[in-house]
């Protein structure tokens, strides 16, 4: 077999895995030079050009020309005489270079060499996958379902990559079948062994982020920002979104005319119940639209220990807390405060602010209402500096309308 032929015996496997004529070349060298080691010992005394324009290879040994009689190692020295053959100008001392056929190595090194070529271009291929998906990491991918396992479901993508999903991975309600094209986010690419292994995600708020990045234009092209991601998968998440420009509605946006731009979300999220909210700098602010519809009358804010104090009627209890316990958590979560509630008893001596609508205007009770403030005390509780940052009001405004529920509710 001469130098091309080896090199055109490897074309299905390159034009396969779609390796450059230059790293076959390098690869071809590796392997060459890991062959020498493997018959020599060393690979010091050889010299292996590649050349990638012709497809061709050279192997040149260098000998040291030595006196006759005098060889102690016919691979790595040649008597004089042998060498004057060939060039009557040597000298003892000198550098003698010879080629060396590929068909000198004998048979069996030659298939030795094919399986060493074989598992670098395999080794390459590793590499190459490893590289490729590593800078996915974070990304949606899509893969076929090829093998439905009790701890995991195997995938193929349209290359034939292959995707891990572990079952602690899957929406709790993900039910697959064999041939199904599922959409997930490439968690972590590691070796296992030689070969990388790709693990899959659908539970990560990532995936939600994503997911909502390929359905909503504005998000992706950066109109709004999606400020934060929580979700109890499959159950219950809750997005916090704002905008650059004031006249864009954040929530509108993302949500869209009677949910249209949110449905595909949830229905590739197995119907998982998903709250928008709009992002406040204002803790307070924040709370209140991360715990929903509810009534609050007042929420306290520890800022130094990252903790709100939630006052509420005890028939909004359940509402604020949500079925076991998701509600108040995925808020904690989003608002990156520990979220507790304060039974506030029924028969509180507090008035709603609705009825003061022959009093203060309903404009002005709608923007208090906005920040969850629906009584005469969860208004009369609060600074008024605090309400300016709440409400949007001008400072007179506030201190009449705190005169009239002075007035009013404290008679």
């Amino acid at each position: 077999m001469d130098n091309i032929a080896l090199i055109e015996s490897f074309g299905d496997f390159k034009d396969e895995k779609g390796i450059s004529k230059i790293d076959l070349m390098a690869i071809i060298e590796d392997s060459l030079k890991t062959l020498l080691r493997k018959r020599y010992d060393s690979d010091d005394h050889f010299d292996v050009i590649v050349n990638p324009d012709k497809g061709d290879f050279q192997i040149f040994l260098n000998k040291t020309i030595v006196e006759d009689e005098m060889s102690e190692d016919d691979d790595l020295e040649i008597e004089i005489s042998e060498a004057k053959k060939i060039d009557p100008t040597f000298e003892v001392g000198e550098d003698f270079t010879m080629e060396i056929p590929v068909a000198q190595l004998g048979r069996r090194n030659i298939l030795t060499l094919k399986q060493i070529l074989a598992t670098k271009l395999q080794e390459h291929n590793n590499a190459m996958l490893y590289e490729q998906f590593r800078d996915k990491i974070g990304e949606i991918v899509v893969g076929e379902i090829h093998h439905i396992r009790h701890k995991h479901v195997i995938l193929l993508d349209d290359e034939g990559n292959e995707f891990i999903l572990p079952k602690e991975n899957q929406i709790p309600s993900d039910f697959f079948k064999k041939g199904e094209n599922i959409r997930a986010i490439v968690e972590t690419v590691d070796f296992k062994g030689s070969k990388p292994q790709i693990i899959i995600s659908r539970t990560a708020p990532k995936f939600l982020e994503k997911l909502l990045e390929l359905e909503i234009p504005e998000i992706q092209d950066g109109t709004i920002i999606l400020k934060k991601v929580v979700r109890i998968p499959g159950e219950k998440a809750k997005i916090a979104v704002d905008a650059y420009d004031d006249r864009i509605d954040p929530v509108g946006a993302c949500v869209g005319v009677k949910g249209s731009r949110i449905h595909g979300v949830v229905r590739e999220l197995r119907n998982e119940n998903i709250d928008v909210i709009q992002w406040s700098k204002n803790p307070e602010i924040l709370v209140k639209r991360a715990l929903g519809n509810v009534t609050i009358n007042k929420i306290d804010i520890n800022e130094e220990q990252n903790y709100a104090l939630v006052y509420t009627p005890v028939e909004e209890i359940s509402k604020v807390i949500g079925k076991q316990g998701q509600n108040i958590r995925l808020a904690s979560w989003l608002t990156g405060y520990e979220i507790d509630v304060h039974r506030e008893s029924s028969e509180d001596d507090d008035v709603e602010l609705r009825e003061f609508n022959d009093d203060i205007e309903q404009w002005i009770l709608d923007e208090f209402k906005k920040v969850g403030l629906t009584t005469a005390k969860s208004v009369l509780d609060k600074e008024t500096e605090s309400l300016l940052n709440m409400v949007d009001l001008e400072e007179e405004t506030i201190e009449e309308v705190k005169r009239i529920l002075r007035e009013e509710f404290e008679d």
